[in-house]
Formats: structure tokens, sequence, C-alpha cells
């Protein structure tokens, strides 16, 4: 620390400058961290409040309804006589007849809508704290009401079970979602921390290489760099942990899509605190040794700037066995083999993208070198030879410019894959989406109202012929009121309607066992008490509906113009009709809620527990996305400054030669560009390669993610113009003599 301080301002600066890096990879290191440990304090909260059968003096039943795009979760407790019952977390004890508890966020929505005063039924007297509610956005109420209210009531033994019932990420998903975190963020936080750890490597090692030579021994001589850059990583954790804190505290006031958190839940664990203040530290010590081993073993060659060996090849051979891997996946694709399922395919995917990865951050200094040779041989431009045999002699530097940045690509496509994989299992594979409301829960003021809810395309109506009073067990009829035009708009193929008749629909691919027969009779109530019949015609219509729709086998199509009367709305559905996308299903939950916040929806095909764990994910990949982007950028920027500081003496001497300030900038932006050319375009191709080898060992219907490659092209071109943009100003035409007097 003595030879550092008494170094300078410069050597005080890139002092500071590490340790400020550090800090940045510290604290995006703890958000990553800590993203586990938020979301099983919210599962194991939840865990803990649910109730379990048991013996007691109370009765409970649950409903669990979506209001909007939000799970609601509702438990009716009745006590059957005096005494204590068991209570949840969260609350002093259960509430009684015609008294209700509920959550924060809850008790704000029915303070600011007064037609969802129906979803709780009585007198609110109070909240439930945050020990007994998964985060700041929880809908959950206990709803205090009479043994005879409850017609599927269980004896309530306890609260409090191992597992929660809704996981706000699955297990197996989780992982996954590790995996991800992992290539998107830590791989690339490693490069950074190095890169911080290795600022100013040249006149570093120059400084090291006088201390060898005044006598200094080699240990002595490692130590002194590993120990500077030991410290500098030590303070740049500990304020990276500072600055971690203060973020949490607000962004779990804020939160994200789909995830809250209180802010004990975001603050990081002993062991998170642990690896940030020893692991930075430790990683600093040894790229500190080993970044000073040349010049401590061989300083005469460091203080003549002798030649620079080659760099080894050996890490490009990782690409072999990763991408052998996964283009044999995409192969058996392409073959019509599928290759999905087994514990062979998880674990031979996950290697064969750190494989890939790696081999891309380990090849792509031989790959630069033989390239720069190649093309400085055939250049005639005088800026694209210079950089190229620059590229040529030092292509280590370029491995520290571009490494960030190319594993921000690739961990990109792997992004993707994951998003279109959670899409398929958490949605129907069909274009539309259709939502089935109670009849008898709507006023026809909300049936209207339901038109305007953005992404609505269609209503339909439905109705059945079961009647409970007749004691029949003579299967029910249904019929849809519905047009020509409503049927093929809103499914696959329909051939053989006509306008103005009543037919029936028949889809052979149905496996139904029964189906109502021509010339059959079935009786359809009125509104009025009164029942009318219809007929089942002869005529039919050959249809292929969207999975399971409305629009089924057997049902009969009833233009409206054809009712005699308005049928009764106790044996009739609603169907709403919108784009299956996540995006527009959301908007119209929502919508469905704000409308008829008290009616029971059922999205047909689709969980809202899991349109809510996709929500949940897409944030937190998009967190380690934006946690990447910051990290590469920030290792571009350090690493071309730095680079830039480093060639001082060089840009001297040729300024002072007479080469122009153009042919100089030229140089440094062709330097740049070349290797971050060849890194994204591996990147481009590898990643996209591994993200369809994760598809197809998924099972999935998509195993060719076409729409995403337009993504990855455009950031790969948006990265190029930001580097060639951002190395401009790195090159000064001013001569500073101090910079070439050694030379």
């Amino acid at each position: 620390m003595r030879l550092l301080w008494g170094s300078g301002p410069r050597g005080q600066v890139r002092f500071l400058l590490m340790a400020f890096g550090s800090a940045l990879g510290v604290a995006c290191l703890a958000a990553v961290l800590t993203i586990p440990s938020i979301l099983t304090a919210h599962d194991t909260r939840t865990a803990a409040r649910e109730p379990r059968p048991g013996t007691s003096n109370t009765l409970y039943q649950e409903f669990r309804d979506p209001y909007g795009s939000q799970p609601l979760h509702r438990v009716f407790v009745a006590r059957t006589s005096p005494g204590p019952s068991p209570v949840p977390p969260g609350i002093e004890s259960l509430p009684g007849a015609g008294e209700a508890l509920v959550s924060p966020r809850l008790a704000e929505i029915l303070a600011a809508n007064p037609r969802a005063a129906g979803l709780v039924p009585g007198r609110v007297t109070g909240t439930i704290a945050p020990e007994g509610l998964g985060d700041t956005e929880d809908l959950y109420a206990y709803i205090g009401t009479t043994p005879a209210e409850l017609t599927e009531a269980r004896e309530l033994g306890s609260f409090g079970t191992g597992r929660a019932w809704r996981q706000i990420v699955e297990p197996s998903t989780l992982n996954i979602l590790r995996f991800t975190l992992g290539c998107i963020v830590l791989l690339p936080l490693v490069i950074f921390l190095s890169v911080c750890a290795r600022l100013s490597g040249e006149s570093r090692a120059r400084r090291l290489a006088a201390l060898r030579l005044v006598g200094l021994s080699v240990k002595d001589t490692l130590r002194v760099n590993a120990g500077e850059s030991m410290a500098a990583a030590l303070v740049g954790a500990t304020l990276g942990i500072v600055g971690y804190l203060g973020v949490n505290e607000v962004m779990a006031r804020v939160g994200l899509p789909g995830l809250h958190w209180y802010q004990t839940d975001g603050r990081p664990e002993p062991t998170t605190v642990a690896v940030c203040l020893l692991g930075c530290p430790a990683l600093a010590w040894v790229v500190g040794q080993f970044s000073a081993r040349r010049a401590a073993l061989s300083p005469i060659s460091v203080r003549r700037t002798g030649e620079h060996k080659p760099p080894r090849k050996f890490g490009t051979l990782l690409l072999v066995p990763g991408l052998g891997i996964i283009v044999g996946y995409c192969v058996l694709s392409v073959m019509g083999r599928d290759p999905s399922g087994g514990s062979a395919s998880s674990l031979l995917v996950p290697g064969a993208v750190l494989l890939t990865g790696a081999g891309l951050v380990f090849g792509l200094a031989p790959i630069t070198a033989w390239l720069a040779r190649r093309l400085a041989g055939a250049a005639k431009s005088l800026p694209v030879v210079l950089a190229m045999r620059r590229t040529e002699v030092d292509p280590g530097s370029s491995l520290r410019v571009v490494t960030g940045l190319v594993l921000l690509i690739f961990g990109a496509s792997l992004t993707q894959g994951v998003l279109v994989e959670m899409d398929q299992v958490s949605r129907r594979t069909a274009p539309l989406q259709e939502y089935n409301i109670r009849l008898n829960e709507l006023v026809p003021a909300q049936r209207q109202a339901f038109a305007k809810v953005p992404g609505v395309r269609a209503q339909v109506a439905s109705y059945s012929s079961w009647d409970p009073s007749d004691g029949s067990d003579v299967p029910p009829a249904h019929l849809v009121v519905s047009t020509c035009r409503q049927l093929a708009a809103y499914t696959e193929r329909s051939t053989g309607c006509e306008d103005g008749k009543v037919m029936q629909l028949r889809d052979d691919r149905s496996n139904i066992d029964y189906e109502p027969k021509a010339g059959e009779r079935y009786s359809f109530a009125l509104n009025d008490g009164q029942k009318t019949v219809f007929t089942v015609p002869r005529e039919r219509i050959d249809v292929h509906p969207w999975d399971v729709s409305v629009f089924d086998s057997g049902v009969l199509l009833v233009p409206p113009a054809l009712l005699p009367a308005p049928l009764a709305d106790s044996a009739g559905t609603l169907t709403l009709v919108s784009d299956a996308d996540p995006a527009t299903i959301r908007s119209v939950l929502d919508g469905i809620g704000a409308v008829a916040p008290t009616s029971s929806v059922e999205p047909v095909g689709i969980v809202i527990d899991s349109l809510a764990q996709l929500t949940v994910i897409r944030s937190l990949l998009a967190v380690g996305m934006v946690l990447g982007l910051v990290i590469g950028v920030a290792a571009f920027v350090v690493s071309v400054a730095d680079r830039a500081m480093e060639r001082r003496g060089q840009v001297a001497a040729l300024a002072l030669l007479g080469a122009r300030a153009g042919t100089l900038r030229g140089v440094q932006v062709v330097q740049v560009l070349l290797p971050l050319v060849v890194g994204l375009g591996a990147a481009i191709v590898t990643g996209w390669l591994a993200e369809s080898s994760y598809l197809i060992t998924g099972g999935g219907a998509v195993h060719w993610d076409w729409d995403g490659l337009p993504l990855l092209f455009a950031c790969a071109l948006g990265v190029l113009l930001a580097a060639a943009l951002a190395s401009v100003p790195m090159v000064r035409r001013h001569i500073d003599p101090e910079h070439i007097r050694r030379d």
C-alpha cells in the first residue's frame, strides 16, 4: 500500500477505478445471489399459512380464483362450538361470523372498487400482517361465516405445511432460472472482475519488473501486485454491498412486474455477504498472482517490451465437445426424431452450453490473432494494417475488451429459449384464448361493458339443457348462439354452415362417447320459467375447433334470430374470445376483473398461477439481462479506456512519425471492431444452436426460434455501433514526451 500511494496521482486514480469497478460487480453479484432468497422467503410464508385438515371446533373452505390476472385466495372459516381455534401467522385470531381479515393490497382494492365488496362478504375488521402474506401485493382474506354457508367444508386441524400449495416459481423452473442467470450474469461478472483487477496491466508490469530488478524476490513481487488488487477488491466489495442494500430498499417499494417483496427479504444473507466480501478479494488475489508472474520471472523482457508469446489454442478445443452435443440434438430434430426427456439431456445440454461459452472466451484470442495475421497480409489500407498487426501481437487485450459483450449475446439466446419454453407450457398453443363466465353472475350492463375491454374480439353465449330437478340420467345437450361468420372466425376450420338454420357441429377428431342424435328433442329453460324445445337437425357442420372450445363437437349452432325468447341465465355461459399472447391475456383478465370483480372466470386451457409464474420469470430474466448489459458495457468501457491509456506511448510515437489523427482513430476503431465482429458472430450462431437444442430437448412444439434471430442481430449491430463510437475519443493527437522517453 505504501508503494501504491507513493506512486502518485495516477496510481491512486487506478486504485479508485479498480475499487469502483469491483463495487459495481459485487452489487450485481449480491442481486443475483439474493433472488433465490426472495423466492424462498415468499414460499416459506405462504406454506406457513396453508390450512391443514384435522380435529378442532372450526370448519374451513378455500376458494382460489383469479382477480384479473392475479390469484385471489380466500379462506372461509366457521366455528362449530366456543373455544380456541387454530390461528395462522399474521393475525391474532380467526374472524367471527360476518367479519373478515384481508391483506393490505386487497383492502385497497375493496376501498377503491365498491363492486368488489362481493368478494369479501362481511365487515373488514383488520388486515393481515406481513408474516402471513407472500408479498406486498398478495390478495388474501380470512372470512368468518356460519357452518350452514359452507357447502364443502372440512374440519380445520392446524396451519402450516412443508411445501406451499402455490410456489412462486416451480423447483424445476427455478433450476433453469438459476442456470440462465448464471450464464447471463455470473460468467460476464467473473470476466468483469478480472478486468478490474488487471487495470493498467502493462504499466503495473513495468513497475513490478523494476522492483524485481532492484532486488525484490519473486514471491514478494507477486505479493505486491496481488495485495494491491485484493485491497481494491475488498474496498469495492464493501461499497458494493452497501450500494445493493440501498437499491434493495428502493426496489422493494417499487417491485417488478409479477414479483414484489419486503425489504427484509431482499437483504443478503450472511453466506451471500461472505461470498461477496471474501470471493471478490480472493479472485483479485488469484488474478494478481497470475498477471504479475511474467514481470517477476522475466523482468528484463518486460522493461524492454520483449515480444509477446502467441496465445494458446487449447481453449478453442472446448468448442468441439460443446458444439458437437448441441449440433447433434439439432440434427436429430431435423431428421424427425424426438430426443426430449430422459436424464441424459438434462445433463448434456447444460454441460454443452458451459463448454461452448468457455470455448468462446478462450478461443477468441487465438482465432482473432490468426484472422488479424491473414488480414494484415492482404490489406492495402494503412489503418487496417496497423490495427491488424497490433491485434496479432497482443490479442489478449482484445479478449478483455469484448468477452463480456460476447457472453451477453450468447446468454441472450439462452434467455429467449427459456422464455419460449415457459410460454409453451403456460398457455394453449391455439392462436385464440377463451374465457368462460356464468351468465347468472352478470348483469346486462356488465355484458355490454365487456365489449369495450381491450383485447376482447367477440362474445358468445352458450346454454345447457341439463335440469337438476327432473332426476333424469340422460346426458344434456348444449347449444351456442352464434352465426356462421363467428364460427368461421373463431375455429380452425368450418365447412357446410348455412345461415338461418339450426345445425349441429361435428368434429371428426373428437373421441366423445355421446353426442345428440338427429331427431332427438331437448328442452332448454327460458328466463320466464317456461321451456323451449330444440330438435337435433340432420344438417351438420364439419368443424375443427382450436383445442378446448365452446364450439365443441355435438353442440347445436343456433342463430340469434331463431331464439324464441331469452334462455335462462342459470343454464348459460358467456364466452369471451381474444388473442392468445400473454400480454393480451393479462390485459383481458384485468379488464374482466374491473367490470365483474365478483364473477368467477375460467381462462380455458391455462392456469392463472402459471401465467403469474411466467410473469415472474420474465421479470427475473429481464433483471438478469439488465445486469448482464451493465456488466458487459462496464467491462467494455473500462477495457477500452485502459487500453487507450496503455497505448499512449505507441500512439505518441506514431504521431511523432507523422501519422494523422484520422489514421490513429481508424486504427483504434478497427482494433476494437475486429474481435467484436468475430466474437458476436460466433455468439449469435452458437447461442442460437444452444437455444434450439434446449427447445428440442424440452419437448415443446417450438424447436427453432426464428423470431428471435432478428433481435440478436439488431443487438449485435447496436453493440458494434456503440463500440465504434466509444473508441474514437480514446485517441488524442497530443504528444507527451514522457510517454515515449523510455522507447
